[in-house]
């Protein structure tokens, strides 16, 4: 017999930006504003250089996606960062550049 406690949520949309590429917020860095969104790490398909730590960030690692809210920006201001180095932007000095 089936279970009688679960919730039926078929009247519930489907997100299909938070279920494709993640929730976007918008978070301050610096002096600037940044669109922010998690990566999952089956859907990180190549290796990038996280600017917080200069460290590489592995493919198929999650990792936080950051580009200029400004608007002034394309796909090239994105920047690839480890969580934690992301989560810890404030608390210590980048070695390398952010933009």
């Amino acid at each position: 017999m089936p279970r009688a406690n679960r919730r039926r949520r078929d009247d519930v949309p489907l997100n299909v930006d938070r279920a494709v590429g993640g929730l976007t917020r918008r978070e301050s860095y610096g002096a600037s504003e940044w669109f922010v969104r998690r990566v999952t790490g089956a859907s990180a398909s190549r290796a990038y250089l996280c600017p917080g730590c200069q460290q590489n960030i592995p493919m198929g690692t999650p990792h936080v996606v950051a580009w200029p809210a400004d608007g002034m920006g394309g796909l090239d201001d994105r920047r690839h960062w480890h969580t934690a180095c992301w989560e810890a932007r404030e608390r210590r000095h980048t070695r390398g550049a952010i933009r």
